[in-house]
C-alpha cells in the first residue's frame, strides 16, 4: 500500500500545483511550477507516474546542496 497522496491544491496566485505527500506529513516531491487549470496539474501528476515509475537515480558532478 502507498505511503504517499498526490495534493493537487490551488496557490495564492491563482496557480494549481501539486505536491507528494508521505503520510506522515513529510512533502517529499512537488511540481516545482504552477498550471493554469486543475486538470492541467493532475496531467502533471500522471506524466510523473507514467514517466519515471523506475526512474535511475545518477549522481551530477560538480553539484551541491
Amino acid at each position: 500500500m502507498s505511503k504517499a497522496t498526490f495534493e493537487v491544491y490551488e496557490d495564492g496566485r491563482g496557480e494549481y500545483r501539486w505536491r507528494l505527500r508521505h503520510d506522515n506529513g513529510n512533502i517529499i516531491a512537488d511540481g516545482g511550477e504552477g498550471y493554469a487549470t486543475r486538470q492541467k496539474a493532475k496531467q502533471g501528476i500522471e506524466s510523473v507516474k507514467r514517466n519515471a515509475p523506475d526512474a535511475e537515480v545518477v549522481e551530477v558532478a560538480g553539484t551541491r546542496d
